[in-house]
């Protein structure tokens, strides 16, 4: 067993994802996660591993590619502010956006209008829900779909009333209200939900069970939504989100170590983001 030589491998990824200057580019990528692992506090959900440098350096991929003109440091940037910032406690995230400024002194970050468009319609899905669209919740609804850019699994943490359910609800309207009004955007689709409290119910009665008498396998609830959001999407942009609503547990959220890992992401369809709670944390300064 040995460490695995993180800049070589985020350098050979860059340069299949089309960069040119990938060496530098991963050599300062490795040193940013290091600093950070060093210098930000500790929490259970920070994630610096190689799962983690795989996923920015895919959607910086991303970015290069819709944006042909756009510096390549800056597009890597983009991925890695995208990817870590919704799960940075608000008391790292100066630290974080130092680190990246120390690192990158001649990148002049840009200020980009991508999420305009989700912004205002949050705030208008917010006021169509009796709520006040403050900038710092609307920010965690935005936050929370840059996580769904990067990740399928997402959780949402937090104490009762901070506000998971509502952020849910109000990306779910502002992108089916996007989708409807004629955006071109590819993640604006309609939003279809189904929701469910899975410590109401026994594990066979969740993930299915096998019945001994009969020799049948019965499906359970996870079971029987998911597959369906895969039937359902199958020929249809629309995304289909699975929420398990309720607290999490190691009896349960085992289980769902296989399917939502990354390596099975091409056996799921990628226009069905299965959004599960217990599985990638968004969490920085409010809503946690």
């Amino acid at each position: 067993m040995m460490v695995p030589d993180y800049a070589l491998i985020a350098e050979i990824m860059l340069y299949a994802e089309g960069f040119v200057a990938a060496r530098p580019l991963a050599q300062k990528m490795v040193k940013m996660y290091k600093l950070c692992s060093e210098q930000l506090s500790q929490q259970d959900h920070y994630d610096y591993g190689m799962r983690q440098v795989k996923s920015v350096l895919v959607m910086a991929g991303g970015q290069k590619r819709a944006n042909p003109q756009l510096p390549e440091s800056l597009a890597l940037i983009r991925a890695m502010q995208e990817a870590n910032v919704p799960r940075f406690l608000s008391e790292d995230l100066p630290l974080f956006h130092a680190i990246v400024s120390d690192l990158y002194p001649d990148v002049q970050m840009v200020d980009t209008n991508e999420y305009a468009q989700l912004e205002k319609a949050a705030k208008e899905a917010l006021k169509k829900a009796r709520l006040q669209p403050e900038p710092t919740f609307v920010g965690k609804v935005v936050e929370l779909q840059q996580t769904l850019r990067v990740r399928f699994g997402v959780m949402l943490v937090g104490p009762a009333g901070s506000g998971k359910s509502t952020a849910l609800a109000t990306l779910r309207d502002s992108l089916s209200s996007l989708r409807e009004g004629g955006s071109k955007d590819e993640g604006h689709q309609k939003v279809h939900t189904t929701v469910f409290n899975p410590k109401c119910v026994s594990m066979g009665e969740l993930y299915g069970e096998f019945n001994d008498l009969t020799q049948e396998w019965r499906d359970g609830l996870a079971s029987s939504f998911i597959r369906q959001a895969v039937v359902d999407t199958a020929d249809s942009p629309e995304l289909r989100w699975t929420c398990f609503d309720g607290p999490v547990d190691a009896l349960w959220i085992e289980n769902m170590n296989t399917v939502l890992d990354d390596k099975c992401v091409h056996g799921i369809p990628t226009r069905a983001p299965h959004l599960a709670r217990p599985l990638h944390h968004l969490s920085s300064s409010a809503g946690r």
